[in-house]
C-alpha cells in the first residue's frame, strides 16, 4: 500500500528529502508519489508539517 499526497500539500519540501527511494517528485500545485517506486516506510507522513501524507 503506497502512500499519497492529498490536496492539504502547501509544496514545502519537506518530504522529498526524507524519501530514501526518491518515490516523490513535484507536481503542478503540489508533491506527487509515484507509488510504484514507493517502499511504503511511512518517512514522508512523518516529515510532513501538514499532515497532508496519507497511506492509501
Amino acid at each position: 500500500m503506497a502512500y499519497k499526497i492529498t490536496d492539504d500539500c502547501i509544496a514545502c519540501g519537506s518530504c522529498t528529502d526524507e524519501c530514501p527511494s526518491d518515490a516523490i517528485i513535484s507536481g503542478d500545485d503540489k508533491y506527487e508519489i509515484n507509488a510504484d517506486e514507493c517502499l511504503d516506510c511511512g518517512s514522508c507522513a512523518d516529515a510532513c508539517p501538514n499532515d497532508a501524507i496519507v497511506s492509501e
